[in-house]
């Protein structure tokens, strides 16, 4: 390994219930998914993600990205919930696998090592 080099998780990202019998209004189904890798996300051929349902997901994947202790409540909870309380849709973010960066093909700042 270089000096430079750390490690995020590649996520899997997925509604997989909804609670209360409840539906979404935007079409979103049971299953449907992205991923995440690096600062990429990829969605399967064909399928949309409606973008208010990113908006409760988005802030928490660089967190979950990250080596995190394994009694932080970040490792620990995978699963939640859409930010319009009518809808009751529940997301569950997985860890897939770790991929390795170097910092600098990331970022344009040098380390000062």
């Amino acid at each position: 390994m270089h000096h430079d080099t750390f490690e995020l998780y590649d996520l899997h990202v997925e509604l997989i219930a909804f609670r209360d019998d409840r539906r979404m209004t935007n079409g979103a189904k049971i299953g449907d998914s992205f991923e995440v890798r690096g600062e990429n996300i990829f969605f399967p051929e064909g399928q949309g993600f409606s973008f208010y349902n990113l908006a409760a997901i988005i802030p928490l994947l660089a967190a979950k990205q990250r080596v995190t202790n394994p009694n932080d409540w970040m490792t620990t909870d995978t699963d939640v919930s859409a930010v319009d309380i009518h809808c009751g849709a529940v997301f569950r973010i997985t860890r897939t696998g770790r991929r390795l960066f170097r910092h600098s093909d990331v970022s344009g700042i040098p380390l000062d090592l």
